[in-house]
């Protein structure tokens, strides 16, 4: 199976399976890249393919401009991996921002007829849950101190200046984006969904977790495992093992 150009630009195959029966696309959180989720890829690329999502404004697309808008994302998004999504049964898994992102996608995808296999929504709370935060107006410093509190960012590229001016424009644009974004309680989509969240992430409580539930018209899952923000670093054995028995039962 082919890719175009404008999907490899959107979404990686570290190890490519074009022979799977099955896909996986991964959202990456705000700051995130389709690097993170490469050990995914690894662990999964014998029972699926795995695409992982690259936005605008970092790595080999630092040049480019970051939307700052979940909706927009989401648009372009789908645009260029739209035909790649029908190729085969597919599933998302989302982290923080990317499983916003993914949820936006799939909405895309199931209006133009697709079906999703799953949606695994990580480490965010439920779409119409909303607070007043404020990281994407504050200094540069400001967005430092963010994510050496959540723990998502290697403490030796914080220190890196040079790298931080490169990777801060696109890490505020998130910020702006998943902080104004905005749902209706009524807003659903027809796959099933699975909730993956941290018992101590200070950005989503159990309760802002469990009102995924309202979002989906098919079964809903929650799954709590120990950690913060970032549980799924820790919790990454338990988290493939997760996909990897999903995906061995997609048809």
């Amino acid at each position: 199976m082919t890719t175009s150009t404008e999907e490899s630009l959107w979404a990686r195959r570290f190890h490519p399976a074009p022979d799977s029966a099955r896909q996986l696309f991964c959202f990456p959180h705000a700051g995130g890249s389709a690097s993170f989720y490469f050990p995914v890829s690894a662990q999964l690329s014998s029972v699926a393919e795995v695409f992982s999502v690259q936005y605008p404004g970092r790595q080999d697309r630092r040049r480019e401009t970051s939307p700052g808008d979940i909706g927009a994302m989401a648009d372009q998004v789908y645009e260029a991996l739209r035909e790649q999504l029908f190729a085969r049964p597919t599933t998302f898994f989302g982290h923080s921002m990317g499983a916003t992102i993914a949820f936006e996608v799939a909405r895309r995808f199931e209006a133009e007829g697709g079906e999703l296999s799953r949606l695994f929504a990580s480490g965010r709370r439920a779409p119409s849950r909303f607070r007043d935060e404020d990281v994407h107006r504050r200094s540069d410093d400001g967005i430092v101190a963010e994510l050496k509190l959540m723990s998502g960012t290697n403490t030796a590229l914080l220190g890196d200046e040079e790298i931080l001016r490169m990777i801060l424009p696109a890490i505020r644009s998130d910020y702006q984006a998943i902080e104004t974004y905005r749902c209706e309680p009524e807003t659903v989509v027809r796959a099933p969904v699975s909730v993956l969240t941290g018992d101590n992430d200070p950005k989503t409580s159990l309760d802002e977790a469990e009102d995924w539930r309202g979002h989906t018209r098919g079964s809903f899952d929650l799954k709590v495992f120990p950690g913060g923000h970032f549980y799924l670093t820790s919790q990454a054995p338990a988290v493939i093992a997760l996909l990897r028995e999903h995906l061995a039962t997609v048809a």
